[in-house]
């Protein structure tokens, strides 16, 4: 049983990104790592995101800024550098998601912090929210990582992030930056580095012997043009000849159906669900399924969604 502590040294999204993902190949059974890393001027989205609807994409690059795309669900966020992502990286038989909040807390808590975790996955302060979290499960390593907002720029943060008015009357709030908050609100004297030196301390007080780890340990040579691709990050909008948008208890989702000879050609659904595997759940339920009354049946394990689609689809 190892524990390992990992700091990235550079802001480069895309590369931050590949090394996550290396770090999830590399653990081994017993292993647990919880890995550090900042991003310079970057909007994150998740996994089954429409990176058009959920950004500014064009405003972005103008003005120096990078897209990114992660390998787990949820929504778009807003990295600069008064933000701290972190990661918890685990073999399944160690992966502790209460012990995990309660590493992130405790260590708040030593800063004069009361936060809580709230919902399906932020961490809160007199119920704004600086950190969101999501989550990726493989046979052999599980995932949690979020964010940390010490002295984010909100200005700039409502600039390039535009989730729709549906998941905003959801949360209850009028804009993204009405319900979010920086530490440094509640806490002045917090500065990044500060924060690494909290978690560091209490992540070896709970985990005892700590290896650090080296960014040369882990290979990034197939992981990195991944994660910096066009493809990867943008996507193609697909062509569609129905087109349908429903928030759900569990997240929201863009359903595109492309139809040829009375069947489904091709499927594709955005969610900001947390399930990273989600949109291609339902991608290959409703393809090569006939345009008709029994196409929402392909998605009883989807319930709420069946419903949607009998109620809504033209069939």
């Amino acid at each position: 049983m190892s524990n390992y502590l990992l700091y990235s040294t550079g802001t480069n999204p895309h590369r931050n990104l590949a090394l996550e993902s290396a770090l999830m190949e590399k653990i081994q059974p017993g292993d647990f790592c919880m890995y550090l890393w900042q991003n310079k001027h970057t909007v994150v989205i998740g996994r089954n995101q429409n990176a058009w609807k959920e950004c500014r994409c064009e405003l972005l690059k103008e003005e120096g800024g990078t897209l990114a795309r992660r390998s787990t669900g949820g929504g778009a966020v807003y990295h600069d550098l008064g933000n701290l992502n972190f990661t918890f990286a685990a073999s399944p038989e160690r992966y502790d998601l209460n012990m995990q909040l309660e590493l992130i807390l405790d260590a708040l808590n030593s800063a004069g912090l009361r936060a809580e975790f709230t919902g399906r996955n932020d961490i809160t302060l007199d119920g704004r929210k600086f950190s969101g979290n999501a989550f990726k499960h493989t046979k052999t390593c599980s995932i949690q990582h979020g964010t940390l907002m010490v002295s984010v720029n909100m200005e700039t943060l409502s600039r390039y992030l535009r989730p729709s008015e549906s998941k905003l009357k959801a949360k209850g709030v009028d804009s993204v930056r009405s319900r979010v908050c920086n530490l440094s609100e509640y806490a002045p004297d917090l500065t990044i580095d500060k924060l690494k030196e909290l978690l560091e301390t209490v992540y070896r007080a709970k985990m005892g012997e700590v290896t650090l780890m080296r960014e040369d340990d882990l290979d990034i040579s197939q992981l990195y043009p991944l994660y910096s691709s066009w493809e990867w990050n943008y996507g193609e909008t697909p062509a569609f000849d129905v087109s349908l948008e429903k928030r759900f208890p569990w997240g929201g989702v863009e359903l595109m159906l492309a139809l040829d000879k009375g069947a489904v050609k091709t499927a594709t659904a955005y969610t900001d669900a947390m399930d990273a595997d989600l949109g291609q759940k339902i991608k290959s339920a409703l393809e090569g399924a006939p345009y008709g009354k029994e196409l929402p049946q392909r998605l009883a394990f989807l319930p709420e969604m069946q419903a949607w689609l009998e109620e809504e689809l033209p069939l």
